[in-house]
């Protein structure tokens, strides 16, 4: 019994090749200009070929040089095996080229109405180079883009950086302002900044948001008299929009109401606070061209 191929090596590949080339130019010799190697070093290489394989691929002497029955199949199988190697490179370097895959995003909510978006510039830049990209976008709180994040399900978040994680890497993306607001409903509405005070604040009912702060924020809130919470901005909006609370927002935010004239800023001057907003991704994370290509837009946005 002949003895069984075992695991094709990359010297398997180079004699497969060497014997293509044989086959296609009739010989040794005519194949000696194609290869760039002397007859006597292709019947070496031949020679180690056939011993590897097991099988006697062509005859060669006065008559000429002639495939056998085996060496036939060989050969079939060869240009098989080389071409799907040629396919995979093909493949590979396309995708160097042409982007695909997903690029799954968490984003803290009510981002979308800042001035400078970076986000949004990166986002259109990644689906002009590759249209085939699948962009998926949730807003989600901080905590739960974190998680998203540590576990793989996202492959960015955009998210306060407050207290930065062991496991994440951040981008710095820019500060978001904040104040504190009321809303024409709200008592306080009416009242002119020089006639109020922190006593008159610290009176009003506030809400109190259920996410973490940085330590400015935190210290401006323990002012407050809190009376109701929220789990986002949203919901903080909707508990001032009531007219029986005030809260912080950012101004970006807030900026709409305040320009139909259904919300105001409480004492701007003191009662504000600015807290750093960044693209986090997970350190040690597996090679995906889709997201580092995101990530270098948005490097060019800064």
């Amino acid at each position: 019994m002949k003895p069984a191929l075992g695991q094709v090596s990359d010297f398997d590949i180079r004699l497969l090749r060497l014997f293509r080339a044989v086959a296609e130019c009739g010989g040794f010799s005519a194949a000696e200009g194609v290869l760039g190697i002397s007859r006597s070093a292709i019947s070496l290489q031949m020679g180690d070929l056939e011993k590897r394989l097991g099988i006697r691929l062509c005859q060669r002497g006065r008559a000429g040089f002639a495939l056998t029955d085996e060496g036939r199949e060989v050969l079939r199988a060869s240009q098989t095996l080389l071409a799907a190697l040629e396919d995979f490179r093909s493949e590979v370097n396309l995708l160097h080229r042409e982007l695909r895959g997903e690029l799954n995003i968490g984003i803290v909510n009510n981002l979308v109405t800042l001035p400078k978006m970076r986000v949004t510039g990166a986002l259109k830049a990644l689906s002009e180079q590759g249209p085939e990209v699948k962009i998926s976008i949730g807003m989600m709180t901080p905590s739960d883009i974190e998680t998203g994040l540590l576990d793989g399900q996202l492959h960015a978040g955009v998210v306060p950086l407050i207290q930065p994680l062991s496991g994440l890497d951040y981008l710095p993306l820019y500060e978001e302002r904040s104040q504190l607001y009321c809303s024409r409903e709200h008592p306080l509405f009416s009242q002119l900044d020089d006639a109020l005070s922190e006593v008159d604040l610290a009176a009003a009912n506030a809400v109190a948001p259920s996410y973490r702060l940085p330590p400015q924020a935190q210290a401006l809130q323990q002012r407050l008299t809190p009376a109701a919470a929220a789990s986002d901005r949203e919901g903080i909006a909707f508990l001032i929009l009531s007219g029986r609370y005030i809260g912080y927002l950012p101004d970006h935010f807030a900026a709409g109401w305040v320009a139909q004239g259904m919300m105001r800023p409480l004492l701007p001057d003191v009662c504000h606070y600015a807290a750093p907003l960044a693209l986090a991704v997970r350190k040690g994370r597996r090679a995906n061209l889709v997201l580092e290509r995101f990530l270098q837009e948005l490097e060019r946005t800064s």
